[in-house]
């Protein structure tokens, strides 16, 4: 069974934030799936700061 793995997306620019975070699911191993995405915002300094917490696991290879 393989570990899960954890990325944390964060940005005050909402289009930053997409960016970055398409950037990281595109990069994923073909064997690697989203398990789940908790996504919050919350207010700070500069705006609005939007988070993403993506959890990836690594699945049999499709052979």
């Amino acid at each position: 069974m393989s570990i899960p793995r954890f990325k944390l997306v964060t940005s005050n620019d909402i289009d930053r934030f997409e960016e970055r975070l398409n950037a990281y699911l595109e990069q994923l191993d073909r064997d690697e799936m989203v398990v789940d995405v908790k996504f919050a915002t919350a207010p700070g300094a500069l705006g609005v700061e939007f988070s993403a917490l993506v959890q990836t696991q690594k699945t049999e290879s499709w052979s």
